[in-house]
C-alpha cells in the first residue's frame, strides 16, 4: 500500500480504495514471483541437497510453501476489503461516516500484515539466493579446475 501508516486517518474512501487495489496488484505479483522461486528451488533440488543439507532445503520450501498460503490469505481479506468500502460509497453519506472509522482500522491492519509478509518473503529470497549464489560460484569453480 503506497498510503504511509501515519496518513490513513486522512485519506477519503477514494484513496483507501486505490491502496488497496493496489496492494491486490503487488500480492498477485509475489505471488508469481514465489512461484517462480518454487520452481527455481525444485529445478536445483539435487544441487541444494548435495551443497547443503536436505533439511534446509526442505525449510526453504516450506517457507514458500507457507508464503504462498499467507499471500493467497492476504489476498482474499484485501479483496474483502475492496468490497466492502464499495458498499460504503454506495450507502448514505450520514451511515458511512462511522463505518469508515472502522474501515480506516481495518485498511491499517491490512497495511500493517502486508508489510511484515513483505519483510518475511525478503528474508526467504535472501535465504534463497544466497544458497543459489553459492552453488553457483561453487560450479564455476569446479568447471575452473
Amino acid at each position: 500500500m503506497n498510503t504511509h501508516l501515519k496518513y490513513i486517518e486522512w485519506r477519503d474512501p477514494k484513496g483507501l480504495h486505490e491502496d488497496t487495489t493496489q496492494s491486490i496488484s503487488d500480492l498477485k505479483f509475489l505471488k508469481d514471483e514465489l512461484q517462480f522461486l518454487k520452481n527455481l528451488v525444485a529445478e536445483h533440488t539435487l544441487k541444494l541437497i548435495y551443497e547443503i543439507s536436505y533439511i534446509d532445503c526442505k525449510a526453504i520450501f516450506k517457507q514458500l510453501t507457507d508464503h504462498t498460503k499467507q499471500i493467497e490469505k492476504l489476498l482474499k481479506e484485501l479483496k474483502e476489503h475492496s468490497n466492502n468500502l464499495k458498499i460504503l460509497l454506495d450507502d448514505d453519506e450520514d451511515d458511512v461516516l462511522g463505518e469508515i472509522r472502522g474501515y480506516k482500522g481495518e485498511h491499517y491492519r491490512l497495511i500493517m500484515d502486508e508489510m511484515n509478509f513483505h519483510s518475511d518473503v525478503k528474508k526467504t529470497k535472501r535465504a534463497i539466493f544466497q544458497i543459489l549464489s553459492e552453488i553457483i560460484r561453487k560450479g564455476k569453480q569446479k568447471k575452473l579446475s
